[in-house]
């Protein structure tokens, strides 16, 4: 496993994209951690996610502000 800055990540991405081909490599900014692994889209093994039904049940971003729009109104109706 290999961390990195994401400035040090963008600076030598070929070296750890090699290094993602054998095992995993970490890019830190601020206080998140982002992967990079290998995928082989040729490989029969590996695992191609389809969306379930929590994405089909899922609200879209506009239903989430217009929820939003009234619970605030609300608040500032009293």
């Amino acid at each position: 496993m290999t961390v990195v800055s994401s400035k040090e990540f963008i600076s030598n991405q070929d070296k750890y994209f090699d290094i993602a081909s054998k095992g995993q490599v970490y890019i830190q900014k601020d206080n998140c951690l982002f992967m990079v692994t290998r995928a082989n889209v040729n490989d029969e093994t590996d695992v191609i996610y389809e969306p379930d039904e929590d994405f089909y049940n899922s609200i879209t971003m506009e239903e989430v502000r217009d929820r939003l729009h009234k619970v605030v109104d609300k608040l500032y109706a009293k």
